[in-house]
């Protein structure tokens, strides 16, 4: 009984990740829609402004229902460590800030398709980042890494051998998500996920918000020409994904989470051709041969880094 309930929570664990991954991988067309008509820190701002907004609700409801059962039980409070789930919220939300930044400026300076692979790439940064947490680093990881340094070129490199500006910024994005993959793993156990969520939602809202209004023009004009990805973003993307992405880490051994949301890739790729051969998105987001076999190179280190290889699982 205690195997059946244990892989039940690890199946609706597994479908949360695999629901995120494609939320976020839809996403990247509505990011880049997003940059055709306003910049990076207000699109960033109101998007996250509008998770927080979405997900205050379910919080107010979840405190109090928590309060309500304690009191039921002659106990106090709302069961609920604030000093932990405050400075993770704040943490996560500073971590996210800057990578959702990065990623946003990225995207206009490179396809959806590539953006998409090369976010991807936070997968095999997070065990190489564990080096400096002191744990131990399979030699499977290092290969994967080279793996992915081959297909980065293939993907990235024009004839001129150089990355493009946007490739850059999405690569420390990606530098910046396996941060936020560690601290989210850090303190997902310890909280509440919604809460989790809201917080670092509305920590992010309001810095992109402040950021925009220093470096920007922000305009209701351009919010009502990108009201359409504006949506998406803010209630899917990121009110919906990002807390089925912190209650399905919950539990969830952090490499094989990682691997199921690089699954976002695909659909990023395959959803922004289609979105340009159907006129939504200007830019052709075609992907000639060479950059199909990069994504498959990165894509294979990907999962080749997730594998239990030399494991007794």
């Amino acid at each position: 009984m205690r195997d059946m309930n244990k892989n039940g929570k690890t199946c609706r664990s597994s479908l949360l990740l695999f629901l995120t991954a494609c939320i976020w991988g839809l996403a990247f067309v509505s990011q880049s829609k997003g940059m055709e008509v306003m910049q990076p820190f207000t699109f960033n701002g109101v998007r996250c402004l509008l998770g927080a907004a979405v997900l205050f609700p379910p919080v107010c409801l979840q405190v109090y229902a928590g309060k309500r059962k304690r009191e039921s039980e002659g106990k106090k409070g709302s069961g609920i460590s604030w000093k932990v789930t405050l400075s993770g919220g704040l943490f996560c939300g500073i971590v996210f800030t800057a990578a959702s930044s990065f990623q946003q400026v990225g995207i206009a300076g490179t396809t959806v398709g590539k953006a998409g692979f090369i976010t991807a790439l936070y997968i095999i940064f997070v065990p190489l980042l564990g080096i400096f947490l002191k744990k131990k680093v399979p030699k499977i990881v290092y290969f994967g890494a080279a793996m992915a340094v081959v297909g980065m070129y293939l993907l990235c490199m024009t004839e001129r051998f150089r990355l493009a500006r946007g490739d850059v910024l999405v690569l420390v994005c990606a530098v910046l998500f396996a941060v936020h993959i560690l601290v989210i793993d850090h303190y997902s156990p310890k909280t509440e996920g919604v809460i989790l969520s809201f917080m670092q939602l509305f920590v992010c809202g309001v810095i992109c918000t402040a950021m925009a209004f220093l470096f920007e023009s922000p305009s209701l004009s351009q919010l009502k020409s990108g009201l359409a990805p504006i949506l998406y973003a803010g209630i899917m993307s990121c009110g919906v994904a990002y807390t089925l992405q912190i209650s399905g880490q919950k539990g969830m051994n952090p490499t094989v989470a990682s691997l199921i949301l690089s699954l976002e890739s695909v659909v990023a790729a395959l959803a922004g051709f289609l979105a340009f051969k159907m006129g939504f998105l200007k830019t052709d987001q075609t992907l000639t041969f060479r950059q199909v076999l990069g994504c498959v190179i990165v894509f294979a280190a990907v999962v080749l880094v997730q594998l239990p290889i030399g494991k007794k699982e």
